[in-house]
């Protein structure tokens, strides 16, 4: 195993092959005033290709990205792309934060400073972590894997022995979306490791034990598995796709940037509590762009494939203590109850505001909810 430093460095012809594809786009037909309802307003979409063509400056986004320490490790027969901030503070406790789709390391951008260095940032420096910031399997700068297997059960076991690489026995983990499963999957495979866990969003592939010789479903749980159906059947198509056919969708998105940015640009919008306010066109172009550049949406795809192929067992209990930070605009979240079942849940804070993005949307929120959850286990 080894590490290296890393740089991001697209090559011009790749820039100039974006910007030519971009001015060639040919919109699709859309209803008059269709708006969201059918998927990407088809307006919205229109400015945000003249805005990729002719006013993103991909070339200050990626120095400014380059500013983070980013590295390249080798851990088996799989490269991990990862930022490592190390902490400020008396003993910063290692913490390991895994995005998820359709996101990047770069939603941990806002937040990175706030829990390496909180003492210059209206926190104590003794909330202090040394923060590790993995791009997943088949995303941005890791490339994609040469076997199939490699989920959030097997990316776990890649965080564990990155971790270890980097001299930390034991350390917290964050995560939500596929970053809350790998967390999970790091709880139940490594508990002796773990010194909690913390997650703004309960994973789907993480069902508790339900039916005979369990409680009975609360109303509490009752009214939330019917969201979670109603949610699935209005805006879970793209999960089906990604799961079950994922060539087809990658063929056409990774050789249309116009595609691309609708797949991905419609779930920002939609899982965002204030699009407005939160996204900005270059942060979302930023995104979109790790995707274009590395090619990485079809693999991205794939940790979708895996994550049914190896599923939680329902009799499984996750030991690692967890905090919960419950944003209001998340995908349909279960009451504490629910997690209770298979997780020791130690701390559950709602929150003010903010969606599925929650280290992009409420970075301070979600940094102190973090610090808070870990600080009485520091030296556990």
């Amino acid at each position: 195993m080894s590490i290296q430093p890393f740089r991001i460095a697209i090559p011009d012809a790749d820039l100039a092959d974006l910007r030519e594809r971009l001015l060639r786009t040919r919109p699709a037909p859309a209803i008059e005033d269709q708006g969201w309802s059918q998927g990407i307003e088809p307006a919205f979409l229109q400015d945000l290709l003249r805005y990729w063509a002719d006013g993103f400056d991909w070339r200050a986004q990626e120095a400014r990205l380059n500013r983070l320490p980013q590295f390249m490790a080798q851990v088996g027969d799989q490269a991990i792309h990862f930022v490592h901030r190390q902490g400020t503070g008396p003993a910063p406790l290692p913490l390991v934060l895994t995005h998820g789709w359709p996101g990047s390391f770069i939603e941990m951008e806002r937040i990175l400073p706030l829990l390496a260095d909180p003492g210059a940032h209206g926190g104590d420096p003794v909330d202090a972590f040394h923060v590790v910031v993995p791009s997943l399997p088949g995303y941005a700068f890791s490339p994609a894997p040469r076997r199939k297997g490699v989920g959030t059960y097997a990316t776990a076991a890649l965080w564990a022995d990155l971790m270890a690489q980097l001299g930390y026995d034991r350390f917290g983990a964050q995560g939500g979306d596929l970053g809350a499963s790998v967390t999970s999957w790091l709880g139940l495979r490594f508990p002796e490791r773990i010194v909690g866990m913390h997650l703004n969003y309960i994973p789907t592939s993480f069902k508790p034990p339900l039916g005979e010789g369990q409680p009975e479903l609360t109303p509490e749980e009752k009214d939330f598995q019917k969201r979670q159906s109603d949610w699935k059947e209005k805006e879970g198509a793209y999960r089906s796709m990604h799961a079950t056919k994922p060539t087809t969708a990658a063929s056409g998105l990774n050789d249309s940037p116009a595609g691309l940015a609708a797949w991905i640009a419609e779930k920002v919008h939609a899982w965002t509590q204030d699009f407005d306010k939160s996204i900005s066109f270059d942060t979302l172009l930023t995104d979109i762009s790790l995707y274009w550049f590395t090619q990485q949406i079809g693999p991205s795809f794939q940790m979708y494939v895996e994550e049914q192929a190896r599923p939680f067992a329902p009799q499984e209990r996750v030991q690692p203590p967890l905090g919960v930070a419950v944003f209001p605009a998340e995908i349909p979240m279960p009451p504490r109850s629910w997690p209770e079942r298979s997780y020791d849940v130690r701390r559950w804070t709602p929150m003010p505001s903010g969606g599925h993005f929650a280290a992009l949307e409420e970075p301070q929120l979600l940094a102190e909810d973090i610090r808070a959850f870990f600080r009485p286990l520091r030296g556990a």
